[in-house]
């Protein structure tokens, strides 16, 4: 990997190339995106029947397109019942982790007859977009699917493409059975996220569409958000160690691969206040590449986007760690709970060496839908607060309108509105005579 001292221009020029990677610079795309959206919205089932003939080379009819029960139970055959067992766990670390985060309404009241509180309402329907062919996770089956139901989102429709056997991947289909998915369609790309934003004669329109997909699906989301809401437009994956001179740097080594072998844009990134871990990580690097699969995208991947910055100091790397907002952070130095508390901008936050990232892809809980592209600075995980909606609620009587009514009349009338004022003082029309 490149090893490289961290100044304020080296800096500088990493954030440029890992913004680089974002789908906001994928414009080229966009026309395609919006060609495929409008000929779902125009032209429902139809264009959907035909993109998947053409794209996955699968043909499905208004009989095939949504998944069967019979499927479902084939599905359960060909996994391995150990691998469902251990996706059953997966759900239940998710879910406890989740309902923790359930909100409720609440209500306050004054003696004179003043209600102020708000209503917690979980939206009726979620479309969650999962991948197809090699790109197929169960985990992100779970992850999207399981803050919906502990929402209790009534109404979850699942995309994901076909293969050209028309069969979905058998293991997203136990995924989506156990966590709880009500509908399952075969259609992807961009012409699932307009059938779920749109609605066909086969799909019905969502309030909410999460997910991740490739770049047309992410332009798709973009394009369609506003007509409904989305959770966000997600980069490539990302992953920055932060560590001190008490690092293995073995275990940094593979963590750092863990995620460059996802695509070639992927990015991998140690910061490092000791020279003598940045060589030893590198020389580790290399030999895991040596004997992995997946060499090729990950070989790939640190050289476009993999970066050993050596600081200055363990504060020097902590301000560059939250200027870069990464997806993972984890943290591998003598302090871990101290750096902790100093990091702003990251998704998740991996403590100590036993806390590898993977442990957050598949079992620990937390979600790993996480902010991409810098965005952690101003985006926070998937979660349960995605699921529901807020309402404002207001009841005031009389006796606890009347020592603010002439308040409201004047600050309505100072900009202009003066119907909004005659509709508070029309209530108190005995008292303005």
């Amino acid at each position: 990997m490149k090893i490289i001292e961290l100044t304020p221009e080296t800096k500088k020029n990493i954030l440029e190339d890992l913004l680089k990677r974002s789908p906001n610079q994928y414009d080229e795309y966009a026309a395609a995106v919006s060609e495929i959206l409008e000929a779902v919205k125009r032209d429902k089932d139809k264009a959907l029947f035909d993109y998947t003939a053409r794209f996955d080379k699968s043909v499905i009819t208004t009989e095939t397109i949504r998944v069967t029960e019979a499927e479902i139970e084939e599905a359960y055959t060909k996994v391995e019942p150990e691998i469902i067992k251990v996706i059953q766990r997966a759900i239940r670390n998710i879910e406890s982790y989740h309902a923790k985060q359930k909100q409720y309404s609440w209500f306050d009241s004054t003696e004179n007859g003043a209600i102020l509180g708000q209503k917690i309402t979980p939206i009726s329907a979620a479309g969650v977009y999962v991948p197809g062919g090699k790109a197929a996770y169960p985990s992100s089956v779970l992850m999207n699917v399981i803050p919906a139901k502990v929402a209790g989102v009534e109404r979850i429709a699942m995309t994901t493409p076909p293969g050209k056997d028309g069969k979905v991947n058998p293991g997203t289909l136990v995924a989506a059975r156990e966590a709880g998915v009500t509908e399952v369609y075969k259609v992807g790309g961009a012409q699932a996220i307009a059938a779920l934003a749109y609605g066909t004669e086969s799909i019905k329109k969502v309030d909410k569409i999460v997910g991740p997909g490739n770049i047309y699906v992410a332009l798709a989301k973009k394009a369609v958000y506003g007509h409904v809401s989305i959770d966000s437009i997600a980069g490539p994956s990302e992953i920055l160690v932060l560590a001190d001179e008490t690092a293995n740097p073995r275990y940094v080594a593979a963590d750092l691969l863990s995620q460059a072998e996802h695509d070639e844009l992927a990015s991998a990134i140690l910061i490092t206040a000791s020279r003598e871990l940045a060589e030893k990580v590198s020389a580790e690097v290399d030999q895991f590449v040596a004997r992995l699969s997946r060499a090729e995208i990950m070989q790939k991947s640190l050289d476009n986007y993999g970066y050993i910055m050596v600081a200055g100091s363990l504060s020097e790397a902590i301000d560059a760690a939250n200027e870069i907002a990464s997806e993972h952070l984890e943290i591998m130095t003598r302090d871990p709970f101290m750096v902790m508390t100093k990091i702003k901008n990251a998704g998740a936050i991996f403590i100590g060496e036993y806390s590898s990232e993977p442990l957050g892809d598949y079992m620990a809980g937390p979600n790993h839908v996480l902010p991409t592209n810098g965005t952690a600075k101003f985006f926070s995980p998937l979660s349960v607060d995605d699921f529901i909606k807020k309402s404002s609620i207001i009841s005031y009587s009389r006796e606890a309108l009347e020592p603010l009514y002439k308040d409201i009349v004047a600050f309505a009338n100072s900009e202009g509105l003066t119907a909004h004022a005659n509709s508070i003082a029309v209530r108190f029309e005995d008292r303005m005579n």
